[in-house]
């Protein structure tokens, strides 16, 4: 009798887990053993309205989660969708059910009799191309005068965290001479160059190019002899927002990658986003414009005089700091005697970067440097750093490598981002007196008929070595 009720019991088992394993919802993984394909069937069945617009539908009573591969770059989920194809041709459609015994795949082909231009009379279509009646097409290039137009980010991430180029940030590099247009009767795509892409190491070696031309700046990045094809074609899937370009094309900097993320389509933007192939990890962002909209906004000049004296809880300048030390900017006056006797005063704490400075970007105009062109501070040079010691230096190019008892103020084109040093004028002020405030003056009348320069940096110490120190600076102006 004990036997023959384990024995129920354990029948009762076996039915709960077959009832608990089998499926619920079709949108679910079916739980049965692997579906032949002999088993399965969908239909493609012409609209009454357009022969272009297929209507698919899952016959098979199978269940499970039906996606389809529509022969034409885009793959839709459902039992019952619509494929939509504008051009003539054969395509392959795969119809593919999942289940949890496995996935099997069957296929049928459709013959397109006719183009059907009007299926490409879409949002997405005519923001990229300009409409089926533009037959010049719509050329497309990077929009260099605005930020973020190049950018880095994580795979995984939703925006460009890690880097974003300011404006002109590549200039002296291929990237802006890059231009593509697209045009929607034939799907196509002509790409100009100047004979060169952008890329960096990790793009030139998957190129297996070694002819390379080393960009202002460096940072590892190269202008690397690419010719495009005379002609391609690309594949915009507006289910999925993505655009493919064919024959491994790319927007000019190579990544490996041709299929990219469309994060925003309109007539005045084309915002991408890829995932690097060549270097695991990595997303880059392009944002194009029309190519009659790249004009470099004009930029007003303006006699804009700067004061600072650090007392009061909010400053007006907000110095920017770069590879600067972690002690608060602001401190008591480790000096206040005269000529400055002021309480408070600034902490300049050069690390062991190579390039610490502070800086000051105007905003919304440049620098009217005919009546507004000298910059004065106090500066106390502490006689306890050690200016003796050697420090590694950047390059063979840095002459001096030890702290120095001088201090440098630079104007700039902060456009330029990181190639601003290339046309900067600076003026220096070297083996200062130390253990005493001293007033110094910055005269830059001699280039008083600049109008590119908006950008304000300080360094103590000198450049290219890494040899750290303390500096202390007050009453900094910009004037007459």
């Amino acid at each position: 009798m004990k036997n023959i009720f384990q024995t129920t019991v354990l029948m009762l088992i076996a039915l709960f887990a077959v009832a608990a394993c089998a499926p619920q919802e079709k949108d679910d993984y079916a739980l049965n053993a692997l579906p032949q394909a002999s088993e399965l069937n969908f239909t493609a069945t012409p609209t009454a309205s357009k022969a272009n617009v297929i209507d698919l539908a899952y016959e098979s009573k199978i269940p499970g989660v039906v996606t389809w591969n529509l022969g034409n770059g885009t793959t839709v989920k459902g039992e019952s969708v619509k494929a939509e194809y504008p051009f003539k041709g054969t395509y392959v459609i795969a119809m593919t059910l999942y289940t949890t015994g496995g996935a099997v795949t069957i296929t049928k082909e459709v013959t397109i009799a006719a183009d059907d231009m009007s299926l490409l009379d879409t949002p997405m279509y005519n923001a990229l191309t300009g409409g089926a009646a533009n037959l010049a097409g719509k050329t497309w290039v990077f929009d260099q005068y605005h930020s973020g137009h190049f950018a880095l980010g994580p795979a995984a991430s939703t925006s460009p965290e890690w880097w974003s180029c300011p404006p002109n940030g590549k200039l002296g590099c291929s990237l802006y001479s890059q231009e593509f247009t697209f045009t929607q009767v034939g799907v196509k795509l002509q790409w100009k160059n100047n004979g060169y892409i952008y890329t960096n190491d990790n793009g030139r070696k998957a190129l297996g190019i070694t002819d390379v031309v080393e960009n202002p700046g460096g940072n590892g990045d190269f202008d690397v002899k690419y010719v495009p094809k005379a002609n391609y074609t690309f594949a915009l899937n507006e289910t999925d927002k993505t655009i493919t370009l064919s024959d491994g094309a790319f927007f000019g900097h190579y990544t490996g990658a041709s299929t990219f993320q469309i994060m925003s389509l309109m007539n005045d933007e084309l915002y991408v986003r890829c995932i690097s192939v060549v270097e695991s990890g990595n997303s880059w962002w392009y944002r194009l414009i029309p190519k009659e909209k790249n004009i470099k906004p004009v930029v007003p000049l303006k006699a804009v005089s700067l004061k600072e004296d650090f007392e009061a809880a909010k400053l007006s300048i907000n110095f920017k700091r770069e590879e600067m030390g972690q002690l608060d900017s602001i401190y008591s006056n480790p000096a206040p005697v005269p000529v400055n006797q002021s309480k408070r005063v600034y902490l300049y704490e050069r690390t062991s970067s190579f390039y610490s400075n502070i800086s000051y970007a105007a905003t919304g105009y440049k620098f009217d440097l005919t009546t507004v062109n000298k910059v004065r501070m106090k500066v106390f040079i502490p006689s306890y750093n050690d200016y003796t010691t050697p420090a590694a230096v950047a390059g063979d190019w840095i002459a001096v490598n030890t702290l120095q008892k001088q201090v440098v103020v630079k104007l700039q084109n902060s456009e330029l981002g990181g190639n601003a040093w290339q046309t900067q004028v600076e003026v220096a002020k070297a083996n200062l007196t130390t253990d005493k405030w001293l007033t110094l003056e910055f005269d830059f009348s001699a280039v008083k008929d600049r109008q590119d320069l908006d950008q304000i940096v300080i360094q103590f110490g000198a450049e290219g070595h890494a040899a750290p120190g303390l500096f202390f600076f007050d009453d900094f102006s910009f004037d007459k």
